[in-house]
């Protein structure tokens, strides 16, 4: 099962208005896959304690990573890096069985002109670390506040353009480590 990280609890994002896409997408490809949202992420999550005792309320979140067959991350670019919401969930995975020989891509979103590169960078660190398979094509939806509309649709042809290939190549890149 192909998993989408929303990477930002931050509400009304545009991360989220891209993963609304990316859920078009992939239903267009026939293709089964979950939403995993940081937003919704219990409050309790974030407290100091739960590194010692996860909170209850986080284990279906932390169950689905573990069952994803392919990971597809969302995130923004907040001050050059990604949401501390984000890294603060990834440390929350049980290592190594939450991204070890994971198929994973990603897609930054940013009101910058990179779109946000340099926290994709930073993440596909942390996944190699992680011993994931990184998908080399990345997407950079960049001047998302012009390229995306009141209603949170992608305006710009190119990235829907983008978007749609990354998809069609990531699903066959995790395919062929996932033996479908």
């Amino acid at each position: 099962m192909l998993t989408i990280l929303a990477g930002t609890n931050r509400p009304g994002s545009s991360t989220r208005k891209v993963v609304r896409h990316l859920e078009g997408v992939y239903r267009g490809l026939s293709r089964p896959f979950t939403v995993v949202d940081l937003l919704e992420l219990p409050p309790d999550a974030f407290t100091s304690a739960s590194y010692a005792q996860k909170p209850a309320a986080l284990q279906p979140f932390i169950d689905r990573m573990v069952a994803s067959t392919s990971l597809l991350v969302v995130t923004p670019e907040y001050n050059g890096g990604f949401p501390g919401a984000l890294k603060y969930f990834i440390d929350m995975l049980p290592f190594p069985a939450s991204l070890q020989l994971r198929p994973t891509a990603f897609v930054g979103v940013a009101a910058g002109e990179w779109g946000a590169l340099r926290p994709i960078e930073q993440l596909q660190a942390i996944f190699g670390y992680r011993n994931a398979y990184l998908y080399p094509e990345r997407v950079f939806v960049r001047h998302c506040t012009k390229v995306i509309d009141a209603e949170g649709k992608i305006t710009d042809p190119d990235i829907v353009k983008r978007l749609a290939a990354q998809a069609e190549g990531f699903l066959k890149f995790a395919d062929a480590f996932t033996g479908k």
